[in-house]
């Protein structure tokens, strides 16, 4: 089966109307994508350090899924790259001169440092920000919030872009409520979306928000051993009150230890969420049969029909879900009412976990197609389909009021894709990022970026000191 390659076999199932939509937001990788092994508890991150990187492939790799999703009929938007390396950051941590200095003293002083504030893990924006969809919330508007991502000193200073970036796009206040961060403190661990999923029937129509977390931090003991867990109750808890949220249309679940000891660092590795459906491991919460028991009574009180599809363990076990990437795939539903999963090619690869994606296609359920993309760059840092969008459901009037600079079409993928081609290098290596050229061209790649998207003032680098 080729890249891309469509697997369809459909049910019969009735069509659905949409009141409302989903738009997938797309993270664009950033010029300095490299391997550093920076992720602690993410398999992939870790074992493939110190690697040789290739950003042009990562960037096309990505923005071609956007392209084909974009084909199919789907609301695609593209977020652009944080500025990278982070020179404000190096500053703050003592390094003093002009630019070029800053890069060269980190480099050789402290090129684990460097590597950190160079990292393009931006490019995974199901972690920049939990949203609430306005028709979830009582004031009726869209809330948003950056996530602080406090657990991993590499992503914790993003909200700084993040928060620039979805104001300059959701710039409507009589529409969208923007957040800031919650407190940069273990209590208060927040991985955004990842951690994030809503059930329901149609997008603009009430739903139940899904809120997994990995840790309570007034029982510490009831948490994993090996790896650590990102989110807490308490991150959780504090969003669904920020967010106008109603109590009895908020679930909060409690990830399975074993899961995040396997390698299964947020949620989104181990479920995924689409309307009426919930796509599992039987590993994926602690006391899984009351988890789903709440859900299925919250939906049914908004007069919903659950329909979770469960992954036994026995047809594909923890390991398979961390190495294959089955569940950090895009769940989205088809102009037709029904369902398509889009994969990581891993996922093909892994024999016993393909062999139950064609099992799932025969059964009936509403998935009835599968979509599969080579995204080995992003892969082998630990990010798949899932990590590379911040997904938004929303109504035609609040598509039409946010920046439609970023919205993907044809014109704009053409621009993007020229864009690559002229400001990325094809080869990339740790040493390579106390390099100040390198630090130009990213300077020169963004300033062109904000015009293409039609986005000023999203970055706080100064260049007039080089």
């Amino acid at each position: 089966m080729s890249d891309n390659q469509i697997i369809d076999n459909s049910n019969q199932i009735p069509k659905t109307h949409l009141a409302g939509f989903e738009v997938n937001f797309d993270g664009l990788v950033g010029l300095t994508h490299h391997y550093a092994g920076l992720a602690y508890g993410n398999k992939a991150s870790i074992n493939n350090q110190f690697q040789v990187s290739n950003p042009k492939l990562a960037a096309k790799q990505g923005l071609l899924k956007m392209k084909a999703l974009m084909d199919r009929g789907f609301k695609q938007a593209v977020l652009p790259p944080h500025q990278r390396p982070y020179i404000p950051g190096l500053r703050q941590l003592g390094f003093s001169g002009t630019e070029a200095q800053v890069l060269q003293k980190a480099a050789k002083e402290a090129p684990e440092l460097l590597s950190m504030l160079s990292s393009a893990s931006n490019m995974w924006v199901a972690n920049a920000a939990t949203i609430s969809p306005s028709s979830d919330t009582f004031d009726g508007r869209m809330h948003i919030t950056p996530a602080n991502l406090q657990n991993k000193f590499h992503r914790s200073f993003e909200h700084v872009t993040t928060a620039a970036v979805l104001q300059a796009i959701f710039n409507n206040p009589k529409r969208f409520a923007h957040h800031p961060v919650l407190p940069h403190n273990p209590l208060f661990g927040d991985e955004g979306a990842a951690n994030h999923g809503r059930l329901g029937s149609n997008y603009a129509e009430e739903g139940i928000e899904l809120f997994v977390y990995g840790v309570d931090c007034h029982h510490l003991s009831n948490g994993p051993n090996r790896f650590p867990a990102r989110q807490t109750l308490q991150a959780s808890q504090a969003i669904s009150r920020l967010h106008q949220l109603d109590s009895n249309k908020v679930v909060f679940a409690k990830q399975n230890p074993i899961a995040i000891d396997s390698g299964v660092f947020h949620n989104d590795v181990i479920s995924v969420t689409n309307q009426n459906v919930l796509f599992y491991h039987e590993f994926a919460f602690e006391h899984h049969d009351n988890v789903i028991a709440e859900l299925s009574a919250k939906l049914d009180q908004i007069g919903v029909e659950f329909r979770p599809i469960m992954v036994p363990n026995e047809s594909v076990t923890l390991e398979e879900c961390v190495d294959s990437y089955l569940f950090n795939s895009q769940l989205l539903t088809k102009p037709d009412g029904r369902m398509m999963l889009v994969l990581p090619k891993e996922a093909q690869n892994n024999t016993r976990v393909w062999r139950y994606i064609e099992n799932l296609l025969q059964s009936n359920t509403p998935i009835d197609e599968v979509m599969v993309f080579d995204l080995r760059e992003s892969m082998k840092n630990g990010g798949g389909p899932a990590c590379l969008r911040l997904r938004v459901a929303m109504s035609q009037a609040e598509f039409t009021s946010i920046n439609q600079g970023i919205i993907l079409t044809d014109e704009l993928y053409e621009k993007l894709d020229k864009w690559i081609d002229a400001h990325y290098r094809d080869k990339l290596v740790i040493e390579d990022l106390g390099d100040p050229m390198l630090l130009q061209e990213n300077y020169r790649a963004l300033d062109e970026l904000t015009v293409i998207l039609n986005l000023n003032s999203i970055y706080d680098f100064q260049k007039n000191d080089y």
